[in-house]
């Protein structure tokens, strides 16, 4: 067999010297050319005699002197070097082996794996490394390389989601980070950018959302607004168009027997249950006359009711005026009919209590003649009609006057749309929850439609009917009940069905949000203010009522209260029960608590007892103003009244052991107790403001002195008095006043 030399290059020193190699070195590594013969392997038993190493000496280049040594080295390493070279053998073969299989798990070999050994070189296997770890390092790398490449491909493929953002006319960073699907940070980062500082629950601009969006990315719409959906749904009506009954407001003055007329035509008895005897709040009643039905709307008579009155002429298709004919045309009278004009409703007016013996209907005539109506037997086109409730004295012909009045103006609606209407009043009720009296105006309302009323939204549970009977669905220009809202809604306020919840929610968000853009939470102190008078007193008022309008109609009363020193401040109004926060409140604020036609609740009451705080209870409007302008009163500063009893001239100044200095004094005028108060006057001017100590009269001591009459005076804590000095001295009175 011919020997074969293999070439191989070993980075490093080697661990051991061998001698008769021949080597040169190359650019600090060393390149050994070794002849190799066939070395027979012994088996397992025979591995402590191993057949000799023979190395060709002919073959080496290097000189003898290489040859000995390394024959005197192997001769005392023989052992060990075997050892080790059968280990690397085996390892070689087991490897060998794997290789042969699969040449691809070879590259995937761990770097010991591949480690060029000397045993190796020797052997056949070094013929079948086909790829240096620096081969193997490299390919790696470029794998790498190619995986970024197609991540960056991945990345330029993706494009961000270009989305339609619905943008109000006021909404939050919140909501606008939401519908754009961004984070709400990255949008506050944005606008700080911008050099604006919001937080994430701030309202911005439709501009400013428009703008983000953009920036962001993605496609803006501005919604419509509020009041611009609203019209579009009240405008998008059927034709089927169809009579429907009038809506009649009563008017007039309190006590002129509005309720009363009612009463009689509706077979009920309303006034009973009236505290007072006077309409607090906005009733309405469907009647079913044998000419038509009927909607009536009674108002109440009393001064601090104008804002109902106006509501309700406003809601009416016709205003029916109440006036007593033995008490003619009233304030209230004229407010009315300023009212109706303003709304532009016809007026058909009843001439009530004409069977009273001092009634003079044609002086009421006369009287409303100043006030531009002109009843048809004086040549005008103005209905009067003359009536009594209590004797139900030509109640049929009114009914025939308000139909005839309703025909001229042919009334025609759409039954069939979606409802809408306009919200009379508003209770919370307790175990039902929040209550809405409303007039629909429009369409059919039925159980289960989804609706928006104010700033609040809801779901109809349940319809009731002025008689207190659950009904599926509302027609036009009936009044009724409704269950089912969030929340207290305000008198006046719209009444609106929609599709779905979503449209209901999404409208009563939108009015929230403008109505929060409208108000500005922080309050600054102007010029004015900062240097206005502060000694302006205020009653704090808390005000809980049965309905929005009685709490409405107090708010405004009280308001009309004047006083220079003492304002009215109140603090809440709201309906429903006195609750242990409004005891809380009243508390912390020091406020007046107020109840009307509500009670408190047990927690509420025991609370108040605890910690001393009155609930004043009222049914009647005009018992709470007296009651306020009573604490109003409270607070104003007395009237000081201040009257010169006597005067006294000082002639000499005594020293008197004891006393100190007395002054020697004659009364001029009046007369000086011992205990009066007195001023010491000096050329005019006030040097002193006290108390008498002691009055001399002969060396005894006296408790009054009258006018011609010499004394001796001592003053308290004062002794620095001189001659002509003059002493006066004077009472002071306080009377409380009243608003």
């Amino acid at each position: 067999m011919e020997n074969k030399k293999t070439k191989l290059t070993i980075s490093g020193s080697p661990k051991k010297s061998y001698t008769n190699f021949e080597s040169q070195k190359t650019k600090g590594k060393k390149t050994v050319v070794i002849d190799k013969q066939p070395v027979k392997v012994p088996g397992r038993n025979s591995f402590n005699k191993p057949t000799g190493f023979r190395p060709n000496s002919s073959k080496f280049t290097k000189g003898s002197s290489f040859k000995k040594s390394f024959d005197t080295k192997i001769s005392s390493t023989t052992t060990d070097f075997e050892r080790r070279k059968l280990a690397e053998q085996r390892a070689t073969k087991r490897l060998k082996g794997d290789q042969e299989k699969d040449k691809k798990q070879k590259l995937g070999t761990k770097k010991r794996e591949l480690k060029l050994t000397v045993s190796r070189a020797l052997s056949d296997e070094i013929e079948t490394r086909e790829r240096s770890l620096a081969s193997v390092k490299r390919a790696r790398q470029k794998e790498l390389k190619n995986a970024n490449n197609n991540k960056i491909d991945d990345k330029e493929n993706f494009r961000p989601i270009k989305r339609d953002v619905n943008i109000p006319e006021a909404i939050t960073v919140r909501e606008l980070a939401n519908r754009m699907a961004e984070q709400s940070t990255n949008v506050i980062k944005h606008l700080f950018g911008m050099g604006v500082t919001v937080t994430i629950n701030q309202t911005l601009a439709a501009d400013t959302a428009e703008y983000l969006v953009k920036e962001f990315g993605h496609n803006p719409i501005r919604e419509e607004k509020a009041e611009e959906i609203i019209k579009k749904i009240k405008e998008a009506r059927a034709e089927n168009l169809k009579n429907r009954p009038p809506i009649i407001t009563v008017m007039g003055h309190v006590d002129h027997g509005k309720t009363s007329v009612l009463d009689v035509l509706r077979s009920s008895n309303v006034v009973s249950g009236e505290f007072g005897g006077i309409t607090q709040h906005i009733g309405a009643y469907q009647i079913d006359s044998k000419l038509s039905k009927l909607t009536f709307i009674d108002t109440p008579g009393h001064a601090a009711f104008t804002e109902m009155r106006a509501r309700g002429s406003k809601l009416t298709d016709l205003v029916v005026l109440v006036v007593a004919a033995d008490d003619g045309v009233k304030p209230q009278t004229v407010e009315s009919i300023k009212h109706a004009k303003a709304a532009n409703v016809p007026i058909v007016v009843a001439i009530n209590k004409c069977d009273l013996p001092d009634a003079d209907p044609q002086k009421i005539k006369n009287q409303l003649l100043e006030h531009e109506l002109i009843a048809e037997d004086l040549s005008g086109d103005t209905l009067m009609v003359e009536i009594s409730a209590k004797t139900k004295k030509n109640l049929d012909k009114l009914v025939e006057a308000i139909v005839l009045q309703a025909e001229i103006l042919d009334l025609k609606t759409d039954f069939d749309s979606k409802a809408t209407g306009i919200v009379l009043e508003s209770k919370i009720d307790v175990g039902r929850g929040p209550v809405v009296s409303i007039i629909v105006t429009t369409g059919t309302l039925k159980k289960g439609d989804f609706f928006v009323s104010g700033l609040k939204w809801g779901k109809i549970r349940a319809i009731i009917n002025d008689k207190g009977n659950i009904i599926d669905a509302a027609s036009p220009a009936t009044p009724v009940e409704i269950l089912g809202i969030n929340g207290a809604a305000k008198s006046g306020d719209d009444f609106i069905v929609l599709e779905s919840e979503k449209e209901a929610k999404s409208l009563s968000e939108n009015r929230t949000q403008e109505n929060r853009k409208g108000k500005n939470p922080l309050s600054f102190a102007t010029q004015e203010s900062a240097f206005s008078d502060k000694s302006t007193e205020e009653l704090n008022l808390i005000i809980k009522s049965d309905v929005h309008g009685s709490s409405e109609a107090i708010k405004n009363a009280i308001s009309q209260i004047k006083s220079e020193e003492v304002k009215p401040k109140i603090i809440l109004a709201d309906i429903g029960m006195v609750t242990e926060t409004d005891v809380t409140l009243a508390k912390a604020s020091k406020a007046v608590l107020i109840a009307f036609n509500v009670k408190p609740s047990k927690e509420a009451k025991k609370m108040a007892e605890n910690e001393k705080i009155n609930i004043a209870s009222y049914n009647i409007i005009y018992e709470v103003l007296d009651y306020v302008k009573q604490k109003m009163s409270g607070l104003l500063t007395p009237d000081i009244e201040e009257k010169i009893t006597g005067t006294a001239q000082i002639l000499e100044i005594f020293k008197v052991s004891g006393a100190g200095k007395v002054a020697g004094s004659k009364i001029t005028e009046g007369e000086i107790l011992s205990n009066s108060s007195v001023r010491l006057v000096r050329d005019g001017s006030i040097i002193y403001t006290g108390k008498i100590s002691t009055i001399f009269r002969e060396k005894n001591q006296v408790k009054q002195v009258n006018g011609g009459q010499e004394c001796g005076i001592a003053l308290k804590d004062y002794m620095d008095f001189q001659k002509n000095d003059t002493i006066e001295a004077f009472s002071v009175t306080s009377k409380e006043r009243e608003i």
